[in-house]
């Protein structure tokens, strides 16, 4: 009993051990560090108090509960590089291209990559990028483009030597850095490889050319050989197909000759046959054709003008038919327009006699509104003549009662005229009231003569002049009236 006991306390007593150290071992892989803090560690190439161990392709024993352990990778990590650059001469420039980095494997790139990523290893990519970036764009600032394509290492090593200070404070170092590509907007290096580009074609045409032309006269100079030689070919060819044609036609000549000999006398007795043969059809036509086509064109001809004569009787008869009924219209239109003058004429000379007795009954009513008017004009001036004798009359007996009268019709013109000699004054200070206005009309009605010469030429001026009665005298029919007038002599 104490024996099964003691064997089970022994191997709980073992696996609580195993258990135990496989709590407190840690083991790095070779592509990480170990990176295990909470006691104070001496790490060589470290200074003091650096507070954490590092630990790399190896176990080692870590304290639960007291000492924290942590991963930090070295593997390889890439960016990408995407920079818009400025040149020496002032080209925009797009530079791609691709940063292969990694951790260093000495303690103290370890440590510093661990002091800025060990919680931020994600984050490791894009800060390479922006320290990449800053260098390659004052790189680039200060080459021209030509530099940049022509030794594109040198842009590569002075990005890795401005960079390397930098990365080595991170606790990174740069494997592998490459240009893939340089972009350029504007065309720059596209135009400043046309002139080779257009050098290069130049030459590879003209020497294109070059090959055409010789192979040109080569096969030229080939083909007329061959021309030569074709034709004296044929020349003879057809010189011994000549001489064997001829030999030929001669054989096939002997027997024809002998049969046309032959065939022409058969022929001259068959052209005489078909003569006679033809003489003979001749007279048959005479005989069976020709006598009765005569006959039927005699025939045709009588009657055709038998027709023809009819014809023209028919059309006489019709043509004095109309001529006959060409006259009856005639004759009738004739009447018929004498009817409509005669109406016509009949029409105006009831309208001229109603246009005469119309003028002359508004020529009699034209005298005699003269007249009338020409006895009113004359009763008017009469009557005005003997309103002038009588007032002249007056005037000679009692002249100073017509001036008298005179004054009284005119006084406001003379009352204006005499206001007249104040017209410029502003100012006019009157004393003694009414009697001063009084005393001052009086005084402008007698300034420059007495108050009745003043009425006396007044009166003269305004009298209208003495007119003769005036005389009728009969023009054509109607009266002209004729006035005088006789100015009134002041006494």
């Amino acid at each position: 009993m104490s024996v099964g006991v003691l064997a089970g306390v022994v191997i709980a007593a073992i696996v609580a051990v195993i258990g135990l150290f496989k709590l407190m071992w840690r083991v790095a892989e070779p592509n990480e560090a170990l990176v295990i803090s909470g006691s104070t560690h001496k790490t060589e190439g470290l200074g003091e108090g650096m507070g954490f161990r590092i630990v790399t392709g190896r176990g080692t024993f870590v304290i639960p509960g007291v000492q924290a352990v942590r991963k930090l990778s070295l593997d390889l990590n890439e960016t990408e590089l995407l920079v818009d650059c400025v040149t020496h001469q002032g080209i925009p420039l797009r530079v791609k291209g691709v940063v292969i980095f990694k951790i260093g494997d000495d303690f103290v790139s370890i440590a510093n990559a661990a002091r800025r990523f060990l919680d931020q290893q994600r984050m490791m990519p894009e800060r390479v990028h922006i320290v990449f970036a800053g260098h390659l764009r004052s790189i680039v600032g200060g080459l021209t483009v030509e530099d940049m394509i022509r030794d594109r290492e040198k842009l590569t090593g002075q990005t890795r030597a401005a960079c390397g200070s930098e990365m080595e404070k991170l606790g990174l170092i740069v494997d592998s850095l490459q240009i893939h590509e340089i972009e350029d907007p504007t065309g720059y290096i596209k135009n400043m490889a046309m002139p080779h580009t257009a050098a290069v074609q130049r030459d590879a045409r003209i020497a294109q050319a070059d090959a055409n032309l010789l192979a040109t006269e080569a096969e030229q100079a080939a083909f007329a050989r061959m021309s030569e030689a074709t034709r004296d070919s044929e020349i003879l060819q057809a010189g011994y197909q000549a001489e064997r044609d001829k030999a030929a036609a001669t054989a096939r000549q002997a027997g024809p000759l002998s049969e046309a000999a032959a065939r022409q006398e058969v022929v001259v007795q068959e052209t005489r046959v078909a003569e006679l043969e033809a003489h003979r059809r001749e007279q048959q036509l005479q005989a069976d054709v020709r006598k009765p086509a005569d006959a039927a064109a005699y025939e045709v001809r009588t009657r055709a003008e038998a027709d023809r004569d009819a014809r023209i009787s028919a059309a006489q008869a019709r043509a004095k038919e109309t001529e006959l009924a060409a006259a009856a219209e005639a004759t009738r239109v004739t009447t018929a327009a004498t009817a409509d003058a005669q109406a016509t004429e009949a029409r105006g000379l009831a309208a001229a006699t109603a246009t005469r007795a119309t003028g002359e009954a508004e020529a009699a009513a034209t005298q005699a509104r003269g007249l009338a008017e020409a006895a009113s004009a004359k009763a008017k001036g009469l009557a005005e003549a003997d309103a002038i004798k009588a007032r002249a009359a007056a005037l000679a007996e009692n002249q100073e009662a017509v001036v008298a009268q005179q004054l009284a019709e005119n006084w406001p013109a003379i009352v204006e005229a005499g206001a007249a000699a104040f017209g410029n004054v502003e100012h006019m200070i009157l004393l003694n009231g009414a009697e001063g206005m009084s005393d001052m009309f009086a005084k402008a009605l007698t300034m420059g003569g007495t108050g009745l010469g003043l009425a006396r030429q007044l009166l003269s001026s305004m009298s209208p002049p003495v007119q003769q009665p005036p005389t009728t005298t009969p023009v054509n029919g109607a009266s002209a009236t004729t006035s005088h007038q006789i100015p009134i002599q002041e006494s």
